[in-house]
Formats: structure tokens, sequence, C-alpha cells
């Protein structure tokens, strides 16, 4: 044991005493604690989005990683348990044993309610149909007075009413307005007619005007009608909203057609 003797045997003591302390904080900071925690050591993050779960999973421990899954969505152009986001990110460097946190793809697709397509255009259907995660599919055009409405909604053949649960992603058939109607009727005959009250009784009657066709040297009074298409014959019929093109004696423009 050291014996105090003077005042100078204890400035030795406290100075042999800062040394050993000294000793131990820099042995525990720069050899133990780096030597049990790798301190120091970084691993760079790989990057696993668009990998399948199990394949992610075993290369994950070859780097010496792990992960856990906190989020989970559907989207219907990815496949089933695919990692659709990570955090870190690729190229990130962290320490051995590190959690990789990812949102994988789900197997099954979530229900949802199905909109109300029923009585708008097709393009606000397909605007509608993007915003809930539905696909467009067939459209089919049935005879209906409103034109390029949309009158039915269809998944998997069967008809469906806004509010019915279907799948997110599912494809929705349509079916449209025509804008011709399914009345049919037997042809006007307007031949012999001013063109103006010909086209008056068309009109009246849910017709449209198609061509109208300027003949000379008929014999008829310019501006009469001299033939028709569809012919108006015994037992021909025509659906509302069709064409009917007209034949008119005289030149274009000197009877003007009636609006």
């Amino acid at each position: 044991m050291f014996k105090v003797r003077s005042l100078k045997d204890v400035l030795i003591h406290l100075a042999i005493m800062a040394v050993i302390v000294a000793v131990m904080v820099v042995g525990f900071f720069y050899w133990y604690l780096p030597a049990t925690t790798n301190h120091g050591e970084s691993i760079s993050v790989p990057k696993i989005v668009g990998m399948q779960l199990p394949e992610a999973e075993g290369y994950l421990e070859e780097q010496n990683l792990r992960y856990f899954v906190n989020d989970s969505s559907y989207q219907t152009d990815k496949k089933p348990f695919e990692i659709l986001t990570q955090d870190p990110a690729p190229g990130a460097k962290v320490k051995e044993n590190r959690k990789i946190y990812v949102s994988i793809n789900m197997k099954n697709p979530p229900m949802i309610k199905m909109p109300k397509l029923i009585d708008g255009s097709v393009m606000n259907a397909e605007l509608i149909l993007k915003s809930y995660s539905l696909r467009k599919g067939q459209i089919t055009y049935v005879p209906d007075l409103q034109q390029n409405a949309v009158l039915k909604q269809f998944v998997g053949g069967k008809e469906v009413k806004p509010g019915d649960l279907v799948q997110k992603g599912a494809v929705v058939d349509l079916h449209v307005g025509n804008g011709l109607g399914n009345t049919e009727f037997e042809i006007p005959d307007v031949i012999g007619m001013p063109v103006d009250e010909a086209s008056v009784l068309l009109v009246g009657q849910g017709l449209q005007i198609g061509n109208i066709i300027y003949v000379q040297g008929s014999g008829e009074p310019d501006g009469t009608v001299i033939r028709q298409r569809p012919i108006a014959q015994v037992g021909a019929k025509i659906r509302v909203g069709e064409l009917v093109d007209l034949w008119v004696a005289g030149e274009e423009g000197s009877t003007p057609l009636f609006e």
C-alpha cells in the first residue's frame, strides 16, 4: 500500500488514478463498445420493391436484415404479395439486423360499393370508374332514345345496381342507348311535298333529315321532294331517330330547308 508522506506523493497518486480512469474510458468507448455493437459498420439497404415477399425475406436474411409488413393495399397490375414500398429506401445505410418496413399487394381485392353510372354519359362513367379503381369493359349499344346514356351496368355478366358490393378492380360492362329508340312505325310518304313541309313532318315524327340532294330537270316545281330513302312502301317500318334522305327538284339554295 502506498504511503502518503508529502504533497508530492498525493499528486503522484492522483495522477496514477487519472491515468487508470482514462485508460478505462478509452478502452470502453474505442475498443469494447465497437467490438460488441459493430460501431462504424453499416449495410446498404437493397431494393426489394417489386419482389415477392418470400423471395425478399430470404434475400434480406443474406444481408443480415429483417422485414416487417406495416401496410397493405390492392393494385390490379401487381401480383399478390408483391412489395409495393419499403422504408428505409434503397441505398440507405443501416446497421445489421435492422427492420425494413414494407407494404405489400393484397392477395384478394377488397369489396367496394358500385357507383351510380346509370343516366350519365359514357365519358362520365369512365371518369367515375377510374376514381373507384374499377375498369371499363364492353360497351353494348341498345335501342333507346337516350343517345350515349348508360342504361345498365354489369359485372361478370350480372347486372349490378348502385350500392351493390363488387371487387375493387372489377371490369364493368355497360349498356348504352343508341339514340334511336325501339318504337317502329310506317315510313311517312313525303314525295310530292315541298321540302320545308316534308322536313316538318319527318322531324315531328321523331326522325332526322339526312342528305338533301338537289336534282335539275325533273319537271317538278323547285323545292318539291321527288324521291326519298327509305321508300314509303306497304309494310315498311322505321324507328324513331333514324335518318331520311331526300331528293329535291331545283338548284341547291333556291328553296332553303325548313329550320
